[in-house]
């Protein structure tokens, strides 16, 4: 009996599958591929087709279930491919029951007439249990620092994303609940836990009192005192509260990366993506983080080519990188989606959205080199996510001289750089724990 799960896209859709993996298997599914989707472009959707047939030529035996955010906003698309038997919205693919119902379709031929279950993910309204009950995975097959969903779903309506519409607005895990969960991991022998999210720094505005993303990371360092590192993924910075900056600044434990939604640089471009900060905003962002955190290192996600975005828009985008100090750059060529008002403005010609997004590449290969050469010398604590490869706590790629453990935390003086990684030498120090060794010490 086996169940295997294809992913696309962001670390959430990674740790939502593992829950499914677990949901599919106990319901008792086999020779089953789950293929789970993204839609945040045209080019992930046409990859995900790809994959399926693919799939289902090399196996023609198993059976291929599609859910995700490319099956929430466009079921029918996979509905109509022959190689799928199923299809499941983004709102029930991590509940047991979902599972149970799929395998009395597939097996016994039970609602089998009901190709695609896909409801309105615009009618979800709950903010409890349901989102961290469905994705609780107390090991992470395959991973060495554990993720843990604390929010889901957007309220903003950027005019290029079609993600809403896939996840559905905004609602949170409760305090107590998220607490209770990186407790578990770390008695599972995590050292690190990164919180995630779709819209992550709008945590709690549906909770009884409010919290926000500050509060809850406080609560999580504080009640959780054996956790050794707590990451952010991306985070929007105009909705950073007060307590969340002065934890930055304060708790040596989160750690010193943060990847920030800017999207552009130019404050034209903003406003028609209908973004709520400004090109100074943004600046003035990471100057004020810098100063509260001297090693912070920012990732930051750019589109290029967006509708109606000139050579002189574009220039200030590639400013921005070394205004902002940019280290890491996730660049999008832009992708106009169906029902998005961007996809109705006039579009850039394609060869100039390639293009842009070459040189913002380039612009990002060069302030990543420039970091990396910063670092040698340094000494620095890492941690192994194979043998031979670690991370740092600003989250730069190391390559290891000598092994470690993976899952363990160690101390490494940095000799050199490869041109993407660091290269430790000379391992001054590991830590005792490993994943699933049981509990950390602190």
């Amino acid at each position: 009996m086996s169940v295997d799960v294809v992913t696309f896209g962001c670390r959430l859709n990674t740790l939502e599958s593992e829950a499914m993996k677990n949901a599919a298997g106990a319901a008792g599914l086999d020779d089953l591929v789950v293929v789970n989707t993204c839609a945040v472009t045209a080019e992930a959707v046409r990859q995900a087709k790809q994959a399926i047939r693919r799939l289902k030529r090399e196996q023609p035996d198993t059976r291929i279930v599609v859910t995700g955010c490319a099956a929430q906003t466009e079921p029918e698309t996979f509905a109509e491919m022959a190689e799928v038997e199923r299809v499941i919205g983004n709102a029930d693919k991590a509940r047991p029951e979902t599972w149970i119902a799929a395998r009395q379709a597939l097996d016994f031929g039970i609602g089998h007439e009901e190709k695609a279950v896909v409801g309105d993910i615009m009618s979800v309204r709950e903010t409890a249990l349901h989102l961290i009950e469905g994705v609780q995975v107390d090991r992470l097959e395959g991973r060495t620092r554990a993720f843990v969903q604390v929010q889901n779903g957007c309220d903003h309506r950027c005019t290029f994303c079609i993600i809403p519409y896939g996840r559905g607005n905004s609602r949170s895990v409760p305090m107590g609940e998220v607490v209770a969960q990186v407790r578990r991991l770390v008695e599972n022998g995590y050292a690190e836990v990164v919180l995630t999210g779709v819209d992550l720094t709008s945590y709690g505005a549906g909770l009884p009192g409010a919290p926000k993303l500050g509060t809850l990371v406080r609560s999580i360092l504080r009640h959780v005192p054996e956790l050794r590192r707590l990451r952010l993924s991306s985070i929007d910075s105009v909705e950073a509260d007060a307590d969340l900056i002065r934890a930055i600044a304060e708790e040596e434990r989160l750690m010193p990366h943060l990847h920030l939604s800017l999207q552009a640089g130019d404050d034209l471009i903003l406003k028609r993506m209908k973004r709520r900060h400004s090109r100074r905003d943004a600046i003035d962002f990471c100057a004020m983080i810098r100063r509260a955190r001297p090693d912070m290192v920012f990732g930051a996600d750019i589109i290029a080519g967006f509708p109606t975005e000139t050579e002189a828009h574009f220039r200030n985008s590639l400013a921005l990188v070394d205004e902002c100090g940019l280290t890491h750059l996730h660049v999008f060529p832009f992708s106009p989606r169906r029902g998005t008002p961007a996809a109705r403005m006039p579009q850039v010609a394609r060869d100039v959205v390639k293009e842009r997004a070459r040189r913002l590449r380039e612009k990002g290969a060069t302030a990543l080199l420039r970091h990396l050469a910063a670092e040698i010398g340094a000494r620095t604590e890492v941690l192994a996510e194979t043998e031979g490869l670690a991370r740092t706590r600003g989250f730069t790629p190391v390559r290891l001289a000598t092994p470690m453990p993976p899952g363990s935390i160690g101390e490494v003086r940095i000799a050199g750089h490869d041109g993407t990684h660091l290269l430790g030498a000379h391992i001054l120090g590991t830590g005792t724990h490993r994943v699933g060794a049981g509990p950390i010490a602190a």
